[in-house]
């Protein structure tokens, strides 16, 4: 029997909880469930998952360790995480990020005082 890992999902005011196969990639298994995980682009033109267009970022956590060379650089450098190479190994929690255009992420807005 398959080991199902709980994954809590974000998308914007809504919370979602899917059950897992442990050591499923997380683009894969979101894709599956119909949550975007890309920008209005690039949900048509994108690299299918093979680390390359940078497009189908998450924010992950715990953030597990990097495999790729790029998920190395965004854990370097604070930027998301490439969904499309993080195998999901144990509980985490996945927030879907507002993408325009090819994969940039809108910027956060404040709320006024």
């Amino acid at each position: 029997m398959e080991e199902r890992i709980p994954v809590r999902v974000i998308d914007g005011d809504e919370e979602t909880i899917v059950e897992v196969e442990r050591g499923a990639n997380l683009r894969e298994a979101l894709l599956d469930r119909g949550f975007p995980v890309y920008g209005t682009l690039s949900r048509y033109a994108n690299c299918g998952g093979r680390g390359l267009c940078s497009t189908c970022t998450v924010e992950v956590d715990p953030a597990p360790e990097p495999t790729h060379w790029h998920d190395a650089a965004a854990v370097r450098f604070g930027y998301p995480r490439l969904s499309c190479c993080i195998a999901v190994e144990e509980p985490m929690t996945v927030g879907l990020l507002d993408k325009h255009v090819w994969g940039q992420v809108l910027p956060r807005q404040l709320s006024p005082d």
